[in-house]
């Protein structure tokens, strides 16, 4: 599938804190919180990179997994070895300083309203519309 780039110091601690990489046991036990679908999914870390295989029912649910992997504080990268039917590349769209869902739709969907498409793509890892971080990444819908 790919490699894809994180924010090491951004992102949920796990375990004790720091910016070292956490242990895969965690990183997979928080993947699994939000019931994706991620059962036959195996995470390993390399350093500060996670390395992520298995199968997964969709698209949305690669996506997700990337990203709730990636988005682990001491996280740099993620090798995606997922596959899903049809599975494509996704869009996913780090967030700045002063970024909002609103201002992520105009500029990635064409439109401020759709930003709750963006919100509903993250679900469950983003609670909130409002509770978005720099450094945080977010897959943006491609429907």
């Amino acid at each position: 599938m790919g490699f894809f780039e994180f924010i090491k110091s951004a992102g949920e601690a796990l375990g004790i804190g720091g910016d070292d990489a956490p242990d895969a046991n965690e990183v997979k036990k928080n993947v699994d919180q939000y019931k994706l679908g991620s059962e036959n999914v195996k995470v390993e870390i390399e350093g500060d990179k996670a390395v992520v295989t298995g199968d997964v029912a969709d698209q949305s649910i690669l996506e997700k997994i990337i990203l709730a992997v990636g988005n682990t504080k001491g996280i740099a990268g993620v090798q995606a070895n997922l596959t899903a039917p049809s599975a494509k590349d996704p869009v996913f769209h780090t967030v700045k300083s002063g970024d909002t869902l609103s201002a992520i739709a105009k500029k990635t969907l064409g439109s401020a309203n759709k930003y709750m498409a963006i919100f509903e793509a993250n679900k469950p890892m983003l609670k909130h519309p409002d509770k978005i971080y720099p450094g945080q990444v977010l897959r943006i819908p491609q429907d």
